[in-house]
């Protein structure tokens, strides 16, 4: 799979108009042309931060059904109402799975409420490939005996972007891991140490509350 993690910065007080019409019109829009979306949400610090993720098989793929939906109804109908709520979209890194991947989720419906859990994506910006193998074999047991699980292990991919009418940073190099807490109440954050040398920047921590219709819950 090719994931995106999109995280979008929108003018003061305009995310939950943006949540409402991207739930409602370009969740299966999406979809109905290959991709997933598998996760959306709001960042619990930044309140006009809205960031997703976006999945698909391969970076052929990916190609097509992004033609497919920019180029298709849904989005041509309501582009100018998504973008009047946005100052930025670029923030965005182009992805592949470090690690086994889980399991497609049920998508609850228009109207479900919130769930109650917290996500914590963690990006680390790496010197190298095989930063990957270091956190496996030395970060993941420590996670795991602190009772921190991740739910998916994401690297950068290196790859040519096939739609280059929508950017991705080609400014970074990252390893990132999410993990899924039932409650915020329950949240832990581990010390890694063993992963600080071989970091060219401070990580980045982002706290995130599941939409609505999130399939990650």
């Amino acid at each position: 799979m090719i994931y995106e993690l999109r995280r979008y910065t929108l003018l003061p007080g305009r995310r939950d108009t943006l949540i409402s019409l991207f739930e409602r019109e370009f969740i299966e829009a999406q979809e109905a042309t290959g991709m997933r979306v598998p996760g959306s949400f709001r960042e619990v610090e930044e309140r006009d931060k809205f960031t997703w993720l976006r999945a698909f098989p391969d970076m052929t793929s990916r190609k097509a059904s992004l033609e497919s939906f920019y180029g298709g109804p849904v989005w041509q109908a309501h582009r100018d109402a998504a973008n009047a709520t946005m100052a930025d979209s670029d923030d965005v890194l182009l992805l592949r799975p470090a690690g086994p991947e889980p399991a497609p989720q049920d998508r609850p419906p228009v109207g479900a409420p919130l769930p109650s859990s917290l996500y914590v994506v963690t990006v680390y910006h790496v010197d190298g490939a095989d930063f990957a193998e270091l956190f496996r074999r030395e970060a993941l047991p420590v996670l795991e005996g602190a009772g921190v699980t991740p739910v998916l292990l994401l690297e950068t991919e290196p790859a040519e972007n096939t739609f280059p009418r929508l950017p991705v940073r080609s400014d970074a190099r990252v390893f990132v891991w999410l993990a899924r807490f039932e409650t915020p109440e329950e949240e832990r954050e581990v010390d890694l140490p063993m992963l600080e040398p071989r970091c060219t920047a401070p990580p980045e921590r982002l706290r995130l509350r599941p939409t609505a219709r999130s399939a990650m819950r």
